[in-house]
């Protein structure tokens, strides 16, 4: 049974709900089920149980709570997520971030405190 909610988890992953596509601005509160990507602007609060996507374009002030969390592009805010974060090497990042997991490449710009907690987070 543990595989099949995993493997639920990975669909989830791969299937995007929602985009901001780059020129684009969206100001506002997102909830939502599977993936959401930035690859534009947006301002305001993100959760989800799955997947947020910065791309390397993306530009986000937001605090997000979500399960897994990849940054390529700029973040001004908190990151909550209750399975891991990602920061690649094009990622810039400005708040606080609480995870069981952390990702980070060489060359990623991070500025803020980090908690490593492994208990999920809430």
């Amino acid at each position: 049974m543990a595989n099949t909610n995993r493997n639920k988890n990975r669909d989830s992953d791969s299937m995007v709900n929602s985009i901001i596509g780059e020129g684009s601005e969206f100001k506002g509160e997102f909830k939502i089920n599977g993936l959401l990507r930035i690859d534009g602007d947006f301002r305001g609060t993100i959760e989800t149980n799955g997947k947020v996507l910065i791309g390397r374009t993306g530009n986000a002030m937001t605090d997000i709570k979500a399960r897994l969390v990849v940054v390529g592009g700029t973040i001004k805010g908190n990151i909550f997520a209750s399975e891991r974060i990602v920061f690649l090497s094009t990622g810039k990042i400005v708040g606080n971030i609480i995870t069981p997991s952390l990702v980070m490449e060489d060359g990623v710009s991070f500025e803020g405190n980090c908690t490593i907690n492994r208990k999920a987070v809430s």
